[in-house]
């Protein structure tokens, strides 16, 4: 049930990541999975979460850290509600730093680390401005090295085939609102689609079919976001109808579509 104290701001995305403030009395989102970092900073209140079968708790200064295609949700963990920022950044542009390394995992969903704290707050200081584009380049390397030094990763590097993954990955894009076929990437890649998909879900962070929804779903949400009906938006993001996308909208982001389109207007009143 969407409580009349909910909102949501989005600010206006760039090539590389996206940003947005939220405010929760209670119940904020049921469990889902997205391709991307979640890397948030709570401002007020206590996050709740369940993160790799565990309950999380995030208090006001701490970083969430929620690794790609993990499941999760999102409540108030006290009467008050919770407030938060968070930015949403893809496992290839963290490539783009780490080139070709396995993708960093913090384990524990929650750091107080001021390594990561301060990574992630640089980039959600004034979600109102935008970024100069070298600033938005200091602060990907920087979340990126943050990443990797708070999951204590070990840098010993394992053979992955980076660019028959990229091949494949650049296809989806271009075709994410065609069929796509496991068949068809392994002609693109030029690779078979086991290896394929083992060395695209190490260096991407999810399967391949998995970032194609993903894909037509970020399109999805720009559409709804512009105020465009939720039957328009299914047809022309390749979805089968408006059940199917609503099936995978809660699925990537933890609420339905109308509920989404709802909590924007909220915060515009």
């Amino acid at each position: 049930m969407t409580c009349s104290q909910d909102w949501t701001r989005v600010s206006r995305p760039t090539a590389r990541i996206e940003r947005m403030e939220a405010f929760f009395s209670g119940h904020g989102f049921t469990p889902h999975r997205h391709d991307t970092y979640a890397l948030g900073i709570t401002l007020n209140g206590v996050h709740g979460f369940n993160y790799r079968k565990s309950l999380r708790y995030s208090l006001p200064g701490n970083a969430v850290v929620i690794h790609p295609d993990e499941l999760h949700d999102g409540e108030a963990g006290t009467a008050e509600g919770f407030h938060y920022k968070i930015l949403y950044i893809s496992p290839e542009t963290i490539q783009r730093v780490l080139g070709g390394r396995p993708l960093p995992f913090v384990a524990q969903g929650v750091s107080s680390d001021p390594r990561i704290v301060s990574a992630i707050s640089r980039m959600l200081t004034d979600l109102d401005a935008g970024l100069d584009s070298l600033e938005e380049d200091d602060g990907i390397f920087d979340i990126a090295q943050a990443l990797e030094d708070v999951s204590g990763q070990t840098r010993r590097r394992r053979r992955f085939d980076y660019k028959a993954a990229e091949l494949a990955r650049q296809f989806m894009l271009d075709a994410c609102t065609e069929e796509v076929t496991m068949a068809r990437l392994e002609q693109v890649a030029g690779v078979d689609r086991w290896s394929l998909s083992r060395d695209f879900r190490a260096l991407f962070g999810t399967s391949p079919y998995r970032y194609l929804t993903l894909r037509r779903l970020d399109k999805a949400r720009c559409m709804i976001n512009a105020g465009v009906a939720l039957v328009e938006v299914a047809v022309a993001c390749g979805f089968t109808d408006q059940s199917h996308m609503t099936h995978q909208f809660a699925n990537a982001y933890g609420l339905p579509p109308g509920r989404w389109a709802d909590l924007l207007r909220r915060h515009a009143l």
